[in-house]
């Protein structure tokens, strides 16, 4: 097998992963607050990676050359990836359903070219900047309800004065859904440089899940009552859970090594394109609760387009 047929059936395979680690929130959300889950399944990603790390040292017997610069850009990536982008991706999957969550995992390309032309020197083209437009629309038709921006909380902003304008944009699945596709966007750069001077993506990832898991105990409130919550908690939610980070840090790893053969956008693109396998799944085992109509598919699809433009210019 070449190497790039390698990188394109690791890519599919964490796409494969991401998706299915989609739904699972979608229902473990259900039984267990995300703040608990997210500790459950960052944890997860952590005991997991180092599990797969021990195989890989006891099959390969010659050890680790240690790298500082993969070091750093491996728990940078972390911060950025595992605590702050799964966090706001999590949010906006449980606040407006992981059909239209996921169409803004997509958007990570978009940033991965603005942050080149920012930091890189590279040219922005005619064909780049059409396609940042066309995704930029599609995301917004993606957040569209007619009546509402956001999602109805549990008293309205009659009842609740201190709900201004800005509260309510920054609890919109616009706003969370950007959030986590720049977070994501930094971490997948960092990653990619990351296992090119240190090609380490086992290793790779449990640095960042370590360092994810860390801010997460470091920034959550209530830590105190976190084990007693979990003592209490659905059990069966736990191990949705505890499934959703063995297929997240599964997805991560094989992303990570993709990056190592294929070129960094095409790697990122593959994996989170989410939508095209979350939508019929999605509908088939949510019976299309979350009311997806003809306005968030023609958004999906301006989205997708967008963002082949840019890859693909």
């Amino acid at each position: 097998m070449s190497e790039a047929l390698s990188g394109y059936v690791l890519a599919v395979a964490a796409l494969v992963l991401f998706t299915s680690g989609i739904l699972v929130t979608k229902v473990a959300s259900t039984r267990i607050n995300l703040s608990l889950g997210f500790l459950i399944a960052t944890s997860t990603n952590v005991v997991f990676a180092a599990l797969a790390f021990g195989v890989q040292l006891a099959l390969h017997r010659e050890g680790v050359q240690w790298n500082w610069r993969g070091f750093v850009l491996f728990a940078l990536a972390g911060a950025f990836s595992t605590y702050l982008g799964r966090w706001f991706f999590y949010e906006a999957v449980v606040r407006f359903g992981p059909s239209r969550a996921s169409v803004f995992q997509v958007s990570s390309p978009l940033f991965t070219a603005m942050m080149a032309w920012l930091f890189l020197g590279e040219q922005l083209t005619a064909w780049l900047v059409g396609g940042m437009v066309v995704t930029i629309a599609g995301l917004m038709l993606v957040s569209y309800r007619p009546g509402s921006f956001v999602r109805s909380a549990a008293h309205d902003a009659a009842a609740e004065p201190s709900h201004t304008l800005l509260a309510r944009l920054l609890q919109s699945v616009f706003m969370l859904g950007l959030g986590s596709s720049l977070a994501y966007a930094i971490g997948n750069v960092m990653r990619g440089t990351g296992v090119r001077v240190w090609n380490e993506p086992i290793l790779g990832a449990l640095l960042g899940a370590v360092f994810g898991l860390g801010l997460h105990l470091v920034f959550s409130s209530g830590k105190r009552g976190m084990l007693a919550g979990l003592r209490s908690a659905s059990r069966s939610g736990a191990w949705l859970y505890a499934l959703m980070g063995v297929t997240t840090i599964s997805a991560q790893i094989c992303t990570i090594a993709a990056m190592r053969f294929i070129p960094l956008s095409i790697a990122t693109l593959i994996t989170l394109c989410t939508p095209v396998l979350v939508f019929p799944l999605s509908h088939l085992l949510f019976k299309n609760s979350e009311g997806i109509g003809r306005t968030t598919l023609i958004g999906c699809a301006m989205t997708l387009l967008g963002i082949f433009v840019i890859v693909l210019r």
